[in-house]
């Protein structure tokens, strides 16, 4: 039988996330993402970032994100050791 709950000593843990919208968001927005970073990249889309406590705050998260009226590209859990500028393996946005 699987387990679907999260183990206890993890349950409490904030998940990174990257969420990818088309189109930019102007600075003004970084309020109302509740301390996530913003960083609008050369290709047009602006890159949402950072930890999100549970599965209600990502989909709290989520319904702000639709309600920019951008469209919404991707939505990816990340290690947040990939997150950190100092990652070899992170993507330098512009």
């Amino acid at each position: 039988m699987s387990d679907t709950h999260p183990s206890p000593d993890r349950s409490h843990e904030a998940v990174h996330y990257t969420i990818r919208l088309r189109g930019h968001l102007a600075s003004r927005w970084q309020a109302w993402f509740d301390g996530l970073t913003l960083t609008c990249d050369s290709d047009g889309t602006t890159l949402i970032s950072g930890p999100v406590l549970d599965q209600a705050a990502l989909h709290g998260l989520l319904h702000k994100v639709r309600d920019t009226g951008l469209p919404l590209v991707s939505v990816v859990q990340v290690d947040p050791t990939w997150a950190t500028p100092n990652h070899p393996t992170h993507r330098a946005t512009g």
